[in-house]
């Protein structure tokens, strides 16, 4: 952290209530057995190419050097910190979408989907990561 002087990151802990939370029960899964969730942020204010290429080095070894703490196979996500990484939508088709989805929802994935075609059939709201209609092909 300190060769990387803006990279911050948060560490909200888990566990307690949480625990006792069935990842059912509302669309975020990461509950049980989960110790925490890192953010990763970095800002500046410096407009040049230079600073982006530093700063976004900086950020990714930051990022590299996390990896070992945390969960694999697969790795998991939370919505509100996007994570690009994991995969993105561009035709915002089902089997596109699950790729990222399940790391987001987990088991709760198809729910939402089921959730989505009812509040917005047309996919009018939609992001590179969110959650797509279901396409004629289901898992």
């Amino acid at each position: 952290m300190v060769q990387n002087e803006k990279v911050g990151l948060t560490c909200n802990s888990y566990g307690g209530k949480m625990d006792e939370i069935d990842p059912k029960e509302s669309a975020f899964p990461h509950r049980k057995g989960n110790f925490y969730k890192i953010k990763h942020s970095i800002n500046w204010d410096d407009p040049n190419n230079e600073a982006d290429i530093k700063y976004t080095t900086q950020a990714k070894a930051v990022h590299e050097f996390m990896t070992q703490f945390v969960s694999k196979n697969p790795m998991r996500a939370y919505l509100n910190y996007t994570d690009i990484n994991i995969g993105s939508a561009k035709t915002w088709s089902y089997e596109e979408g699950k790729v990222y989805g399940e790391s987001y929802f987990a088991e709760n994935f198809d729910r939402m989907v089921d959730v989505k075609i009812v509040v917005d059939p047309n996919n009018f709201f939609r992001n590179e990561q969110s959650i797509p209609p279901r396409s004629t092909k289901t898992a």
